[in-house]
């Protein structure tokens, strides 16, 4: 089965990554999606109270759960079989260390997500997503 992993942040350009993506699928057989969310690691200080389960659940799956929800609307309309997962960390080392763990084939993405002006002057997340990974990575404008 061919992966293709798609890092999403709700944001225009990663929904526009996700409808090619969807495109893409439905030329051929035998794939499946993965819709991969990276969250930006919390101050724990705020939290002290909070168990780390609570932590996990009520940040982590919420916050993608509704970043998500476009992307798995524009995925359940085109009828392509996909999963979806969530990591806390750097988005570029967390979507590299996500391709090698689940040997994702290739990776759909957006070129300009909801990042910080810093990483626009630095260098794209897209940018060192390329940098990191062995597998054809394919941009979206």
């Amino acid at each position: 089965m061919r992966k293709i992993l798609i890092p999403c942040d709700g944001s225009d350009t990663a929904l526009r990554a996700v409808q090619y993506a969807a495109s893409v699928a439905n030329d051929l057989s035998d794939v499946l999606l993965e819709l991969l969310y990276v969250q930006d690691p919390i101050l724990l200080d705020v939290y002290a109270d909070s168990s780390v389960q609570e932590i996990e659940h009520n940040l982590q799956v919420e916050e993608a759960n509704r970043i998500l929800l476009s992307a798995k609307q524009i995925l359940d309309t085109a009828g392509v079989p996909y999963q979806v997962d969530a990591r806390v960390g750097s988005p570029a080392n967390e979507i590299a260390q996500h391709v090698s763990e689940k040997q994702c084939n290739e990776i759909i993405m957006g070129t300009h997500g909801l990042g910080s002006v810093a990483s626009m002057i630095i260098g794209s997340v897209a940018t060192k997503v390329i940098h990191l990974v062995e597998v054809p990575v394919t941009l979206i404008k």
